[in-house]
């Protein structure tokens, strides 16, 4: 699902900046894309955590075959939170979760079951409001909340600096080479405000042509 702000934001990068207009012109009509319902997006996102990506993919393949067994075959399954919350300790060990992670991921299911995290009513609030409630689950750190927000979400203006890929590439090609501090980086993004999240995708497709996913 292509955000239905992408093709403006394109445009309007393209016509303020030359390295956007190239970067625009050498991906036509490729974009951020959701790929899950929430809950699993996070849910993945908390597997992956300082892991290979080898190592998270066979994990999350146990992990989807013990609370979803129906959804295995899928390419993008489905997890329930309830069914996430229900397994016993003995479960995720088998999954292959360490302890500390399998309680973030149970945090996590706990806060969709209650309704502390609720969906619904994101479109209400804005991108701090949303981070605020997503790091308030244990293992969701700001990072993993602009990642969500951006790729989920589809929110346009993300701008996240802690970003090792963004900030290689703003060093790159905004900063002569050398490595720039955190209010540089702000400061270099006012110029892609509002469509800071297509800006950093497209910083991210300078440094790797291969689309990142979450």
């Amino acid at each position: 699902m292509k955000p239905r702000w992408w093709d403006e934001a394109a445009a309007e990068l393209a016509r303020r900046d030359r390295l956007m207009r190239r970067l625009v012109r050498r991906y036509p009509g490729a974009s951020l894309r959701r790929r899950s319902d929430a809950f699993t997006a996070l849910a993945r996102a908390i597997t992956g955590q300082q892991i290979s990506v080898k190592a998270a993919d066979a994990i999350w393949r146990r992990f989807v075959a013990a609370a979803a067994p129906e959804q295995v075959r899928r390419a993008f399954p489905r997890l329930e939170p309830s069914r996430v919350v229900a397994l016993a300790p003995d479960a995720f060990r088998a999954i292959g979760f360490s302890e500390r992670k399998a309680v973030y991921v149970k945090d996590l299911a706990a806060h969709f079951v209650s309704g502390k995290l609720d969906p619904l009513g994101w479109k209400r609030l804005d991108d701090e409001a949303l981070i605020a409630a997503l790091v308030d689950v244990r293992g969701i750190g700001r990072w993993t909340a602009e990642m969500f927000l951006m790729f989920h979400e589809l929110r346009p203006d993300v701008l996240p600096v802690d970003d090792l890929g963004l900030r290689k590439a703003v060093a790159q090609h905004y900063g002569g080479g050398r490595a720039m501090s955190v209010e540089a980086i702000r400061a270099a993004g006012e110029a892609w405000r509002p469509w800071r999240s297509a800006a950093t995708w497209y910083l991210w497709r300078a440094l790797d042509p291969v689309a990142i996913e979450y």
